[in-house]
């Protein structure tokens, strides 16, 4: 679809000139990122802001486009670092999406699927490609990481994700979760040649009619299959051993002001990612098959079919709760900060008892959605190995922020297949009212002493 990518294109480059004319000072997390790239431009690497917490990456890619396309490295050229990778972001989610989907690539290039130009929409990903910051880079060179595994070429994975990490810390989780996905994918489609001895099979049935004795059998199953996926993990041992020599290094995950960001067992913020999901991903929830209402009768089914699904129901609503009363954090950023939405999402519910409590089963129906909808065509392991990487990104983290849901949307949004296009549609209308309503809030809304509101 060479047209619809071309109108992206070239929407996003006129927002990105209305943006710099309107913005045309660095704002909001801009300040510290912006000087530290001109340093950078300047040759002066050993300067750096001890308020920030990620790796120059970000910079580094400034100077490479400085060095290679010599451009400036004014707000306007840098904030276009950031915007190439967005508009990159499509061509690289096509591939992964009709990997998931078991469809062909894309003929050309530059004509990405439909519906992975509309994901490039998604609002988080598309508002942050217009500010200097970490967030569309990350994406893309997490999304790149993932395609190459599932290409079995580990060692380009391994770099890409290397790369992701000058970006984001954390992206070193979704490195193991390349090489994760694409051995479950392995396991799953290898053959042994005609007259040879059958592989050892690791137990994996369709996600739909899994079965709790089905996940005993799959871990009981899996030192069979250990040594055939051992070879592909050199590359990705590496990764991790420069991680690790990082953290050595620098005494911590965080770089620079650790004092704000100090992890805590932050439980509740899975809770708020399943919320968010189902936010903005209605459209494909209810685009299976039944539509909204087979969608609605799946879920009570699975919440209430039986007696022993309300015991389950209500014993995991219990221990929900429990963990909402003892590890729900009130960041100070987010109850002092008013510029962001999460600051009035949280005052006017999270802060009103008892709604924390009641939206527990929400958040069930929400967690049984997806499952349903990306279990159409997925293994039982498959479809719950998202869920287990997502732990580790989400846990530690104290504070409510939409853009640490970034790349866990984008990798759940991709499993879903077979999206009727009236679906498409619906989610693409609906990314661009949500993109719509927050740029022209960000950009022209009267402010009265407030700054500017942004995600």
């Amino acid at each position: 679809m060479a047209v619809a990518y071309a109108g992206f294109v070239g929407i996003s480059i006129m927002l990105l000139k209305e943006f710099n004319s309107v913005v045309p000072e660095p704002y909001m997390d801009e300040p510290f990122h912006i000087p530290q790239a001109q340093a950078y431009c300047r040759g002066e690497f050993d300067s750096w802001d001890p308020k920030i917490t990620t790796p120059p990456g970000l910079y580094i890619l400034s100077l490479l486009l400085k060095k290679v396309f010599m451009l400036k490295c004014n707000v306007p050229m840098l904030r276009l670092t950031t915007l190439l990778p967005l508009l990159a972001l499509p061509i690289v989610l096509a591939r992964l999406m009709c990997f998931h989907q078991g469809q062909r690539l894309p003929s050309q290039i530059m004509a990405p699927t439909v519906d992975a130009i509309v994901l490039s929409t998604f609002p988080i990903a598309y508002f942050f490609g217009f500010m200097y910051y970490t967030e569309t880079p990350s994406v893309l060179f997490v999304v790149g990481t993932v395609v190459a595994a599932m290409q079995n070429r580990h060692w380009l994975a391994a770099l890409l994700g290397s790369i992701s990490c000058t970006f984001r810390q954390t992206n070193v989780i979704w490195v193991l979760y390349a090489y994760a996905s694409s051995q479950l994918m392995y396991l799953r489609f290898r053959r042994a040649p005609p007259g040879a001895k059958p592989f050892s099979q690791l137990h994996d049935p369709p996600a739909l009619a899994a079965s709790l004795g089905d996940f005993i059998g799959a871990v009981s199953s899996a030192p069979k299959v250990f040594l055939d996926i051992l070879p592909a993990f050199v590359p990705y041992a590496l990764v991790l051993g420069l991680f690790a020599a990082f953290v050595v290094w620098n005494g911590g995950i965080v770089l620079g002001d650790k004092s704000n960001h100090i992890p805590s067992l932050h439980i509740p913020q899975l809770y708020y990612f399943i919320a968010f999901s189902a936010a903005f991903g209605w459209p494909v929830l209810i685009s299976g098959e039944g539509g909204i209402f087979g969608l609605v009768r799946e879920v009570g089914q699975r919440m209430f079919g039986s007696k022993l699904r309300i015991l389950a129901t209500a014993l995991t609503s219990s221990i929900m709760a429990v963990t909402v009363n003892l590890y729900t954090i009130h960041h100070p950023f987010l109850l002092s900060d008013n510029r962001h939405y999460t600051f009035y999402i949280w005052h006017r519910i999270y802060m009103r008892y008892p709604a924390p409590y009641l939206l527990v089963p929400i958040y069930i129906a929400c967690a049984w959605a997806w499952f349903l909808r990306v279990g159409v065509k997925q293994t039982m392991l498959q479809t719950i190995l998202l869920p287990v990487f997502v732990l580790p990104t989400l846990l530690p983290t104290p504070l409510l922020e939409p853009r640490y849901f970034l790349i866990p949307y984008i990798l759940l949004r991709s499993q879903v297949s077979d999206v009727p296009t009236w679906a498409l549609a619906l989610e693409g209308l609906w990314y661009a009212a949500i993109n719509a309503a927050t740029m022209w809030v960000f950009l022209y809304m009267p402010r009265e002493n407030v700054g500017r509101f942004m995600w």
